[in-house]
């Protein structure tokens, strides 16, 4: 009787074992002959003055804390490309204060990208309507207008934050085949 329960718990155990669940964040559906990944800089077709460098950055270094690539600025030598175009950047003011000053503004980024594999020159991933918004506060006294300097170091913030996500998303998207 012992024997018969210890051939259904391994069994069991087996059958279980190949199930495909795995940590979310941590596998990949890429070919295997993709090992370096040739990540340009984004281009920029919005107002926003240096975007494409903090998104670029931010990828960059998504796909290093995977682990499993090398990444290059550059196209050549790479198994695949990493393209994209940062199509528009809006600003809208969603809350005001009592003084009817802006304090709480929706970014809104556009976005454009591709991977494509440079041995078959086959798109594996492409999404040619990323939207990524945030709503962010602006840390201002209610009753003094804020200046410019102090809005564009909180937008640099709200930017960088908002790269983050897109990074995050992109990068999750092509390594698990979303």
């Amino acid at each position: 009787m012992r024997w018969l329960a210890a051939l259904v718990l391994c069994a069991s155990a087996t059958a279980w074992s190949g199930c495909g669940y795995a940590l979310a964040g941590r596998g990949s559906f890429l070919p295997t002959s993709i090992r370096t990944v040739g990540i340009p800089r984004l281009e920029n077709r919005s107002n926003f003055f240096q975007v494409e460098d903090i998104l670029t950055e931010k990828i960059r270094s998504e796909f290093i804390g995977r682990g499993k690539y090398a990444v290059t600025p550059e196209e050549t030598g790479a198994d695949a490309i990493l393209t994209g175009e940062v199509l528009g950047i809006s600003v809208v003011p969603v809350g005001i204060n009592e003084n009817q000053l802006a304090s709480r503004y929706l970014f809104t980024v556009a976005l454009k990208m591709e991977f494509k594999d440079t041995h078959t020159q086959d798109v594996i991933w492409q999404n040619d309507s990323l939207v990524f918004r945030g709503e962010y506060d602006l840390q201002t006294r209610s009753d003094v207008a804020v200046s410019g300097e102090t809005f564009l170091d909180q937008e640099r913030s709200s930017v960088d934050r908002i790269a983050t996500d897109v990074a995050r998303t992109v990068v999750t998207a092509i390594l698990e085949a979303f």
